[in-house]
């Protein structure tokens, strides 16, 4: 026997140039019905909500039928075929054709299309309808297909779901008005194949679910008092909005959508709040388990507030993210770490897996609320050890996590100059001078230093919520930058930490690759290379760094982005300079990492040498390409 939904594969053009009627359309409808309403809720934008997808996929495919006898597409019904049915490759066209309108946004110069209206029929009162619930599988799917264009979402689900190749893909794509066809195939690689999922209840619209609406509404009001009332209600708010906010939501923008998950992330019942002894059992040492803290941890109106702006920021909200965080709202109920008042303002802090969101408003009203994110997904250790709290006249205050022991400041430029304590009071420390906003000549830069179990660490502040830890060391085991050895390599290179403010990082590593004899010999130059990471996995800074003898700080020489040179994946570096010698000579002096075998310039200045060190005199103002041979033979270019 075989699946009612899978046949032999037609002849090569059997369909082609076939005609189909209402009898053949319809007789493929009532068949495949099933199949072809979850192939339109698959393809629908998830943004409608699974109760209006539930209703919109049915009133699509029912709508599917020609007006009279239309030409059937040269697609086959299916890779298989679906018995070489011209009548189900028209009727599924449609479906896809439709549910690929319904996707697109409503412009203000052009009538809506039909599938972009809600369905006339059918039409459910008095009940929600929607699929049984999956698993955690098909709720990543549905995720990632969410975060699909819609011809994507119908390139993964013809694949999946009706088992078509590439090629019948983008022909059923091409006649269904899509322009750009190979880019929705190149989109749709990027969700793994797991199209067995497709055929989950998660994704079936013909088996359905019931809840009632809201009970005690409809026995008070008729539905006529019902659609007045609310009409009076939104007419009244409009009319006596005050000026600085949107009543109970404060600076949060007006609800647009009625959704049950995003009702419960949005409840401050709903917050979760972990046990303050929960860190001291946990296998994890990361921001998941922060207990809540803060003497307004218990206050509903402003955690509401909060939550509300964090789903929809107002005109008047001022919202910032570090590079490729996103900023929509909470995926389920978030983590509250902290609520409570800093000086002129009211504070909260949350946490949803992903990201860090911090929510502040002045005291005197919500028109001026604030929003920030900073992304923390993989955070564990000293990388969740501490949040800013707020910012005030150059100073900053951290939030640190229940393991702190003890925090303390110091001048990472001067590496003798020991370490300054800060007093903890409920995990907040007191203020210390922050180098995010210094301008000007920077003649020092001051660090947090943070002490647990596992010993000191070294934080600083980029102008983020998260501050980047500090390491040094080979890219392969970098070590905590606390040491009087770490400490003295980082000094002279702390003030090129500027160059990374308010990009992301998560961590920056300072490497001594070489020293150098200079040529006059007048002492030993140092070579450093600094590499910032960041939280996203791309946009890496690489710095080169270059000192001579007795100078307080290096020079930056070469730098790069998205390199993995001088990194865990690649520990390896190369770069040159041009330098000046007592004397006034000009000579070219590069330096690889200890594994390179040799290095040669060629290019405005001409020269090799065995070893990773290479001195060769030079015309001021010369460009030269730098290449190195490690060890193992392979090739290494220098940082530009």
């Amino acid at each position: 026997m075989q699946s009612q939904d899978v046949a032999p594969r037609p002849a090569p053009g059997s369909l082609t140039d076939r005609v189909v009627d209402v009898e053949q359309a319809e007789a493929a409808l009532v068949e495949h019905y099933p199949r072809l309403v979850r192939l339109a809720y698959l393809v629908l934008p998830p943004g409608l909500g699974r109760g209006r997808r539930v209703l919109t996929a049915h009133g699509l495919v029912q709508r599917a039928l020609p007006r009279g006898r239309a030409s059937s597409p040269v697609i086959p019904a299916q890779s298989t075929g679906r018995d070489g049915d011209p009548g189900y490759a028209y009727v599924r066209l449609q479906v896809v054709r439709t549910a690929l309108e319904a996707g697109l946004p409503l412009g203000l110069r052009a009538w809506p299309k039909r599938a972009q209206l809600p369905p006339l029929l059918p039409q459910v009162r008095g009940l929600r309808l929607f699929p049984r619930s999956g698993g955690a599988d098909e709720l990543a799917l549905d995720r990632r297909l969410a975060g699909l264009s819609g011809p994507a979402r119908a390139v993964y689900v013809l694949r999946g779901l009706e088992r078509l190749p590439d090629g019948d893909v983008r022909e059923v794509l091409t006649e269904a008005g899509v322009e750009d066809t190979d880019g929705a195939l190149r989109e749709a690689d990027e969700v793994p194949a797991q199209y067995a999922l497709l055929d989950s209840p998660e994704f079936d619209p013909c088996s359905l679910q019931a809840r009632p609406t809201d009970l005690m509404r409809r026995r008070r009001h008729t539905k006529a008092a019902l659609a007045a009332a609310a009409a009076l209600a939104v007419c009244g708010a409009l009319a006596t909005l005050p000026g600085d906010g949107w009543g109970p939501d404060g600076a949060a923008a007006p609800v647009y959508a009625r959704n049950p998950a995003a009702e419960a992330a949005l409840d401050p019942g709903r917050l979760l709040r972990v046990s303050p002894v929960a860190w001291k059992t946990s296998a994890r040492t990361d921001f998941s388990v922060w207990p809540a803290r803060g003497a307004l941890a218990r206050d509903t109106a402003l955690l509401r507030r909060a939550l509300a702006v964090w789903a929809r920021p107002g005109r008047t909200v001022r919202v910032s993210a570090t590079p490729d965080t996103p900023s929509g709202g909470p995926f389920g109920p978030p983590q509250l770490l902290y609520a409570g008042d800093l000086g002129n303002a009211r504070v909260v802090i949350l946490y949803d897996g992903l990201r860090i969101a911090r929510y502040a408003e002045p005291k005197d009203g919500t028109a001026r609320a604030a929003l920030d994110f900073a992304r923390v997904d993989g955070a564990a250790g000293a990388e969740a050890s501490a949040i800013v709290l707020d910012r005030a006249d150059g100073n900053v205050r951290w939030l640190t996590a229940p393991w702190v022991t003890g925090a303390g400041e110091r001048d990472l430029s001067k590496p003798g100059a020991g370490v300054m304590a800060l007093t903890l009071t409920d995990g907040i420390t007191s203020p210390l001078a922050s180098p995010a906003t210094q301008t000007g000549t920077c003649t020092s830069w001051n660090v947090l230093q943070l002490t647990d179990a596992a010993g000191p660490h070294l934080l600083t502040d980029l102008g983020e919520l998260v501050p980047a830890r500090l390491t040094t060391g080979r890219p392969t085991a970098p070590k905590e930058a606390t040491g009087s050895e770490a400490l003295t390599t980082w000094a002279p290179y702390a003030c090129s930490l500027a160059d990374v403010r308010g990009q992301g990082v998560r961590t920056v590593n300072a490497w001594s690759y070489a020293r150098q004899p200079l040529p006059d010999v007048s002492g030993a130059a140092e070579w450093v290379c600094t590499r910032a990471e960041t939280w996203r996995g791309d946009g890496s800074r690489v710095l080169a760094q270059f000192r001579t003898p007795g100078g307080l700080f290096g020079a930056a020489v070469a730098k790069a982005g998205d390199v993995p040179a001088c990194g865990p994946r690649d520990p390896h570096v190369l770069a040159g300079v041009l330098w000046k010698s007592e004397g006034g000579t000009w000579y070219l002096l590069a330096a690889g990492d200890r594994s390179t075998r040799s290095v040669r310039a060629t290019g405005g200045v001409n020269g090799s040498g065995p070893g990773n060190l290479l001195a060769v005199p030079a015309r001021q103002g010369a460009k030269a390409d730098l290449k190195g041979t490690l060890r193992d033979g392979r090739s290494i270019s220098g940082l530009n």
